[in-house]
């Protein structure tokens, strides 16, 4: 089953899949055999083009843009024509009026160091090129500095609604967007601090998967009808329809720390909480517990 996202790996970014240093110029990003561009030479040689500028770049400088393709920027005005209409009947008023204030074009995929100037005005979050999937502590360790870890690399054409890792539309229509709202990027940071907090792999574990089901895969009550605040739905048009078809739990955070989930698939339990405030409040207090 091709849906956008559907195979989003635990808390974002979990493994940097490349090849050892001087292993070869040619191949700087290892894809997997299933991957829609995994027999397509031209989408490599992109991939390791953008991944060279990501891994040129040093905390501090300025983000390297990518000139991107027409083909890529036909990707971008595919998955954007469906999310419009998907985000103002599924999205939570907090998503719409960050999306709002950053002013995506519809037709192009903005510069990662365009976005950055505007959340950084809005939340003082900063995104940050990587090359690919890092680990999940670094991930989650970079959010307690106001530091999103932000991929440039688009999916591949022949598969615009599906994604097997996250790329550009994901880390845009939905991160950036949501770390434009100053109250979410305050829970990013709080979940990065929690994690600096965690001794035990145990604990990691349990706060990665609490961040799965809140800040990628959150729903919320909103004029008695379920809206998402989680960046996995809200940059995946097919998941966002699909969200009432799953199960729907209370939303207890200890609860959601022990749920185990499949990333290859729709999610079949989601946690919902009565409101974006009791959400936020709800969040922010249990995080503050470890």
């Amino acid at each position: 089953m091709l849906v956008e996202n559907a195979k989003l790996p635990l808390a974002d970014h979990t493994d940097l899949r490349l090849t050892p240093e001087g292993a070869g110029r040619n191949q700087v990003v290892l894809l997997d055999p299933d991957h829609p561009g995994f027999r397509d030479p031209q989408y490599r040689a992109r991939r390791n083009q953008i991944a060279a500028l990501s891994l040129s770049y040093r905390h501090g400088d300025q983000i390297p843009d990518v000139e991107y393709t027409g083909e890529e920027h036909e990707v971008w005005r595919a998955v954007w024509q469906a999310l419009v209409p998907a985000h103002q009947a599924y999205a939570c008023s907090e998503y719409l009026g960050s999306a709002d204030r950053l002013e995506f074009l519809p037709d192009r995929i903005p510069q990662l160091s365009e976005v950055n100037l505007k959340v950084e005005a809005l939340s003082g979050f900063h995104l940050e090129p990587v090359a690919g999937l890092v680990q999940p502590r670094n991930f989650l360790d970079s959010l307690a500095s106001g530091t999103f870890l932000c991929t440039q690399y688009i999916r591949h054409h022949s598969t615009p609604f599906y994604t097997p890792e996250p790329d550009v539309i994901h880390e845009l229509a939905g991160h950036a967007v949501t770390l434009a709202s100053p109250r979410l990027a305050e829970l990013n940071r709080e979940f990065g601090r929690a994690v600096k907090r965690t001794k035990s792999p145990e604990a990691f574990d349990r706060i990665s998967r609490l961040y799965w089901f809140t800040i990628e895969f959150g729903v919320l009550l909103e004029g008695g009808k379920l809206k998402a605040y989680g960046t996995g739905l809200l940059s995946s048009s097919g998941e966002l329809a699909a969200m009432s078809s799953a199960e729907l739990r209370p939303f207890d955070p200890e609860a959601a720390s022990h749920q185990t989930y499949d990333p290859t698939r729709y999610q079949q339990v989601l946690f919902y909480a009565k409101s974006f405030d009791s959400m936020y409040q709800t969040l922010k207090r249990y995080l503050a517990t470890w």
